[in-house]
């Protein structure tokens, strides 16, 4: 039916009316009551939020485009629950599918495509109560490199045309730029944005004294920390330690791209996101709005931090 759109658009299309969905199970779990709450590690928590919304979008996605590689954070605990049919998504976004794909990826084919998913990033303050910090991320890599991400906030309050409408969906291509919010310039001071429910070695909280920042906020989940500099209130990110994975910055490096940001390691390389890549981000995290803000925070990284990082 839209087979005359490019795969990228209609990809990109299909994970945006997908992350809503999930988004409505993240609520609907949270309304029950019953969290189903796993401890996979140190910091490091699964409900059954995660659980749930990551069989919607990868069944649902894996139906429309069964040659896709996805990976998902919860694959590995990942129970034989059965799909039920209100998961699966078959809608595609309409305004979306109006985009106009770039040049160098109207050719893209599904095997060319891995798909990383977080289904709820930012867990431990989704247990805690910290429900803003919440979202569901859909990262779309070519070649190993993210072009196209979605995150969705399920529990974003907004006003749309005079009627309370819980939920929003940001997206951003590579080439077109980004939608679903207004981006901001970025403060006139230095604010830096960074962890606050993972533990921070102290060669990590010397990168931030570093920054000359006059205001640092601590947040919850990657995808809610680039938020951050894509509206204004931060102007870099910086996670100066190991903690993160491949799911938790494909779709959220997408789409700061795409807006003219930048996200690197603290070493200042981009990560690959193939599929055989290892999942952790070993070497921290790196972002800023754009070039400049970005090369400010990189000089001044520490260099033995850099090293201690790399060597791990």
């Amino acid at each position: 039916m839209y087979g005359s759109v490019p795969l990228i658009v209609r990809l990109l299309a299909s994970s945006v009316s997908v992350a809503n969905r999930a988004g409505k199970i993240v609520r609907d779990v949270m309304s029950k009551g019953e969290l189903g709450i796993v401890e996979k590690g140190k910091d490091d928590y699964q409900t059954e939020a995660d659980r749930s919304a990551q069989r919607c979008i990868v069944a649902s996605l894996a139906a429309q485009y069964p040659n896709l590689k996805i990976i998902g954070e919860e694959d590995s605990l990942e129970d034989e629950g059965e799909v039920v049919s209100d998961w699966l998504v078959n809608e595609i976004d309409k305004e979306i599918l109006k985009l106009q794909c770039p040049p160098n990826l109207q050719e893209v084919k599904e095997e060319d495509i891995v798909v990383w998913v977080d289904p709820l990033d930012g867990t431990s303050e989704y247990t805690q109560g910290f429900l803003e910090h919440v979202t569901v991320l859909i990262g779309i890599a070519v070649n190993e490199t993210p072009v196209a991400g979605v995150i969705h906030q399920p529990y974003y309050k907004n006003i749309v045309e005079g009627d309370k409408k819980i939920g929003r969906t940001i997206w951003g291509l590579h080439g077109v730029g980004v939608g679903g919010f207004t981006p901001a310039p970025p403060p006139e001071s230095i604010v830096i944005t960074t962890t606050r429910s993972h533990s921070n070695p102290v060669e990590a909280e010397e990168a931030l004294k570093v920054m000359n920042a006059s205001k640092v906020l601590r947040v919850g989940g990657a995808g809610y920390k680039v938020l951050q500099l894509l509206e204004g209130n931060a102007s870099i990110y910086v996670f100066a330690s190991p903690g993160c994975k491949k799911w938790d910055t494909c779709a959220p490096e997408a789409i700061l791209s795409a807006a003219g940001g930048k996200l690197t390691d603290i070493l200042g390389n981009f990560y690959k996101y193939g599929a055989n890549v290892t999942k952790p981000n070993k070497t921290g995290v790196l972002a800023a709005v754009n070039n400049e803000l970005h090369s400010y925070a990189l000089e001044r990284i520490p260099e033995k931090l850099q090293e201690t990082l790399a060597n791990k």
